[in-house]
């Protein structure tokens, strides 16, 4: 393992200052190799990425089985966070998020079982259960920590009211959300909320679900890949969206770096505007862009590069979810 970076999230979590989403190794984004996905988690340990993130709903369980491989071989090297609070036995309208205490605890005995771990280090609400007052969800959550089976708790797609609510039932090590150069909504009230309590910030999908990359073609999505349902990849869209990446591409060149560096380059400048800890979770089934989204670390971006930057948000078309209620930026 080299000697990565590392930063502090909340209520004392010490993780690599970049993370692994493992979402794509076995879902969503079409077919894959559990095999090669395996050796792709253990490159980026092998590089000193340490954080691994999975979800319970992933693969319908397959991808905490995927991460249990690992952590069958390495458990004392990597922090695992995972997820609960999706039903997906559940097909009404507004009833797919569960908080309840009865399916907090049958989720997380599930996801050791499956994950091969007697404690999580870090364990999220997926998604708020609007028919239960996530006091309750966060308050069974604690419970899981007194009971040694989870180590720190966090929220994702949370509001600012949420975040504020669930920390004080109990303390957050970190809050999830989309976060990227075209996804910003978060900076307005979830980012300085999560800053001023003390909860470190992972965004998901830091490369805006690859656009950010480059590399993303429309006409090569495959049937299984869900991006072809996102406003975004509309065809459209789309162009609209790849056109906006000029100036990314264009200070990429100026620092012999790729345009997925500047991205992930200019989250970390964020957490550092905001005065808040911000963990990216890149993923990838690639070996080779583990080690590409690793050199990000290294990469420092001048103001004037910033400043443009930060406008390529205001040139992106559509939402970054299809439904938007299901994200945080819905309900605020």
């Amino acid at each position: 393992m080299t000697d990565f970076p590392h930063v502090n999230l909340g209520t004392g979590l010490e993780v690599s200052a970049l993370g692994f989403g493992g979402m794509a190794l076995t879902s969503m984004y079409g077919e894959s190799d559990p095999d090669q996905a395996l050796k792709t988690l253990h490159h980026a340990v092998n590089l000193g990425i340490d954080f691994i993130d999975t979800a319970d709903v992933y693969g319908l369980g397959t991808n905490e089985e995927l991460i249990g491989r690992l952590l069958a071989d390495r458990r004392d090297e990597v922090t695992v966070a995972t997820k609960f609070g999706i039903d997906t036995s559940v097909t009404e309208p507004g009833r797919r998020s569960r908080g309840d205490r009865a399916y907090v605890r049958q989720c997380i005995d599930n996801s050791l079982r499956r994950l091969d771990v007697d404690v999580v280090d870090l364990y999220y609400l997926h998604r708020v259960d609007p028919h239960i007052p996530i006091d309750d969800t966060i308050g069974a959550m604690a419970e899981l920590i007194a009971d040694g089976k989870v180590r720190h708790i966090g929220v994702s797609e949370v509001t600012a009211p949420e975040l504020e609510r669930a920390h004080r039932t109990h303390p957050l090590a970190a809050v999830q959300s989309e976060w990227s150069l075209f996804s910003r909504d978060v900076e307005n009230a979830i980012v300085p909320t999560a800053a001023r309590l003390g909860i470190g910030f992972v965004p998901y999908s830091p490369l805006g679900r690859g656009m950010l990359t480059g590399k993303v073609k429309q006409e090569q999505l495959g049937d299984n890949d869900f991006r072809r349902y996102l406003p975004r990849f509309q065809l459209d869209a789309f162009e609209t969206n790849t056109d906006a990446l000029a100036p990314l591409t264009d200070i990429a060149s100026q620092h012999g770096s790729t345009p997925a560096q500047i991205a992930l380059a200019w989250l970390r400048v964020k957490g550092t505007q905001f005065a808040l800890p911000v963990v990216p979770i890149p993923g990838t089934r690639n070996a080779d862009r583990v080690t590409e989204n690793a050199g990000s670390v290294h990469i420092e971006l001048t103001a004037d590069q910033l400043a443009v930057l930060d406008t390529l948000a205001d040139a992106v078309t559509g939402t970054r979810a299809p439904d938007m209620s299901w994200v945080s930026a819905g309900r605020e």
